[in-house]
């Protein structure tokens, strides 16, 4: 994943809003969109936040096309949250962030 200037825009708003928002260290909540067909890279999703102390929860669509994944996690600063974001698209194909 390439890193051009509406994505940097877009991480550095985020920042911002979350330096605003929250007093850091602070739990966040991550929720993301996978095709159900693919148990690697949900498997692999879940492996980006699992030695973190994450609570993680999945759930179908109605018709098991699409599985959401929550995830909810105390981390230590803005950058972490955007770090990670960044991990995952970058690692994962498919996902669709929310």
């Amino acid at each position: 994943m390439t890193s051009d200037n509406s994505s940097d825009e877009f991480y550095a708003k985020l920042r911002k809003r979350l330096k605003k928002t929250s007093d850091w260290p602070s739990e966040y909540l991550y929720k993301f969109i996978v095709p159900s067909s693919d148990q690697a890279n949900l498997d692999k999703l879940i492996s980006i936040f699992d030695n973190l102390g994450a609570v993680i929860s999945t759930k179908q669509s109605s018709k098991g096309k699409y599985t959401s994944v929550s995830i909810n996690v105390t981390l230590k600063s803005p950058d972490i949250v955007i770090e990670k974001y960044k991990q995952v698209g970058e690692e994962i194909e498919n996902v669709i962030s929310l």
